[in-house]
């Protein structure tokens, strides 16, 4: 979603929402410049995925399982496309509309509603598996482990469902500031615990046998007058390596490092960012606030390179695909950053709607959605 729309209050969103194309933004978008594209981009196939996004823009992210590719729109149309046709599998029209991103896995697919329904679909051909009420919409994709389905809702409550059923295993009630982010933070679930972040700037280790906390975490801290200033929501997706690091971010506070079974901070380092960073080997990629790309020493979370060139186009999470970074923009385009030295080494426009959802990546082939629904499989080319 886009900077002006993102910031939302339980009582008073439609205003916040109404007022923000009156309003200068903080960081007023970059023009583009000429680059020397070292990396060409062939277009394998396009699809149409019904309405798209629609106009709150909900995070409705694609997912891939296999050789199987998933997309929704915000009316509740969901399709199944071949990942190397994009031949349309199946298509369905559910009674309930889509707000979350998606989740393939195990041969299902999990989804949530703007009216607090979280659905098991089958992967086979659509149909419902089973239906489940969480409290309030689900922006956040559910998140499985090996028994449970996790849902955030945007009210700050964390339930966890029986993935085989969907009935309640527990429910947590996580802390819902007066003002938040359009948005929730996204589980990280493993069999025994999930880390969840909240609106107030906590990190929290629930017990996954009883969704009671085991630990928590200050992130950031409220500072400044207004209650804009004071946002400190947690709304990416905490980072987990197999040594047991945890990576978070905060929007108006830091990134941090912390040991997973302790929550103990390894390091932090102030950067605002509302968006989801990506590891890949000892490198730590981040879109902060203002759209700039960050690459950090995930070691010592010392800076190795910052791209700037991107500033103020609403840089969607990123990507990784074959030595290079893959982002999306308000403008429709798909950047490709070079992962070591952070230069931009291709380009292409996917869609005039815009592209506010992270690419989907396997190997060299980047699946794109943009705001519109327009679907896009592309294949990065030294």
């Amino acid at each position: 979603m886009k900077p002006t729309l993102l910031i939302a209050a339980t009582a008073a969103l439609g205003l916040l929402a109404g007022c923000a194309g009156q309003v200068e933004p903080q960081y007023p978008p970059k023009a583009l410049k000429d680059i020397q594209a070292s990396t060409t981009v062939k277009p394998l196939w396009q699809a149409e995925v019904g309405d798209g996004l629609g106009q709150a823009g909900y995070p409705i992210t694609p997912a891939r399982d296999g050789n199987r590719l998933f997309a929704a729109d915000a009316e509740g149309h969901v399709e199944a496309l071949d990942t190397e046709s994009g031949a349309l599998r199946w298509e369905v029209d559910l009674a309930s509309p889509v707000s979350s991103g998606l989740t393939a896995v195990a041969d299902t697919l999990y989804l949530g509603t703007r009216n607090g329904e979280v659905l098991a679909l089958d992967q086979a051909d659509g149909s419902v598996r089973w239906r489940a009420r969480v409290n309030s919409e689900v922006l956040a994709a559910p998140q499985p482990n090996q028994q449970l389905l996790v849902v955030q809702a945007v009210d700050g409550s964390v339930t966890a469902l029986d993935r085989a059923s969907g009935e309640q295993r527990w429910l947590y009630a996580g802390p819902r500031p007066s003002l938040t982010l359009r948005g929730t933070g996204t589980p990280r679930v493993i069999d025994p615990v999930t880390f969840v972040g909240f609106a107030d700037g906590r990190l929290t280790t629930l017990d996954n046998r009883s969704g009671q906390p085991l630990w928590e975490r200050r992130i950031a801290v409220p500072q400044g007058r207004s209650e804009i200033e004071r946002l400190v929501d947690l709304a990416g997706q905490p980072v987990l390596t197999p040594d047991g690091r945890l990576f978070v971010t905060s929007y108006n506070g830091r990134l941090a490092a912390l040991d997973a079974t302790t929550g103990e901070i390894r390091w932090a380092r102030e950067l605002s960012s509302y968006r989801t960073p990506v590891l890949v080997g000892d490198f730590l990629f981040v879109v902060n606030a203002a759209s700039h790309i960050v690459a950090l020493d995930a070691n010592s979370g010392n800076e190795r390179w910052q791209l700037e060139a991107l500033e103020g186009r609403s840089l969607t999470d990123p990507a990784f695909a074959d030595g290079r970074l893959v982002v999306g923009d308000y403008a429709g385009y798909l950047h490709l950053i070079d992962a070591r030295g952070g230069e931009i080494v291709g380009r292409t426009e996917v869609d005039g709607s815009g592209i506010s959802v992270r690419p989907l990546t396997d190997g060299r082939r980047v699946y794109a959605l943009a705001d519109d629904g327009t679907l896009e499989a592309l294949e990065l080319r030294p």
